[in-house]
């Protein structure tokens, strides 16, 4: 059976040290090659993983390089830095869907909105069970707390500094979720 991960802001090639300082490394190669290992340990090839912007920086090239390494069936929601060029290098790319700047996804009753920047989701409805809402899982932001912007709204992000530089299941997300708002009551 198949998982689904989630992740966000891999980054690959960004070689300025506000992203690869704070994730815990000493350089942008060590930063690539750690995120390449700590995903393909986790996700099997048969496995889905939404990726939620931002892939790489700088050298197309190498980015492309480091993302066709990743196993799984990579499903990408473009993000700030998914340029026009870089979304037509990530089409041509095996194994990879570029699904647009937004996508709804349905995993056991319950509606996921996935999107790079972190998105108000709610109607009104926090009284609501959870299985009536929608959370959005996003990145952008480059946190370490996946509840960064949960005052705001159902929001939870999935970016590598929040998860220890891992794709995060979409299982471990709801139970997240589930023991947060317990926690909140």
């Amino acid at each position: 059976m198949s998982v689904i991960w989630l992740t966000a802001d891999l980054h690959f090639c960004h070689y300025k040290e506000f992203i690869w300082g704070p994730r815990g490394f000493d350089s942008v190669e060590q930063m690539n090659e750690a995120i390449v290992s700590n995903w393909n340990e986790l996700v099997k090839p048969e496995d889905e993983v939404f990726v939620l912007g931002d892939i790489m920086l700088k050298d197309n090239e190498k980015g492309i390089e480091l993302w066709n390494r990743l196993v799984g069936n990579k499903h990408i929601i473009l993000g700030n830095h998914d340029t026009p060029v870089r979304t037509e290098l990530y089409k041509q790319c095996p194994n990879t869907i570029v699904e647009g700047y937004g996508y709804m996804l349905k995993y056991k009753h319950q509606l996921f909105f996935l999107s790079h920047y972190p998105s108000l989701t709610e109607n009104y409805d926090r009284e609501e069970p959870l299985k009536k809402r929608i959370i959005n899982l996003c990145g952008h932001v480059h946190t370490d707390d996946k509840f960064h912007d949960f005052d705001k709204s159902l929001i939870y992000h999935v970016e590598l500094n929040a998860h220890n530089n891992r794709p995060v299941t979409i299982d471990q997300i709801y139970e997240d979720i589930k023991n947060k708002l317990n926690e909140e009551e």
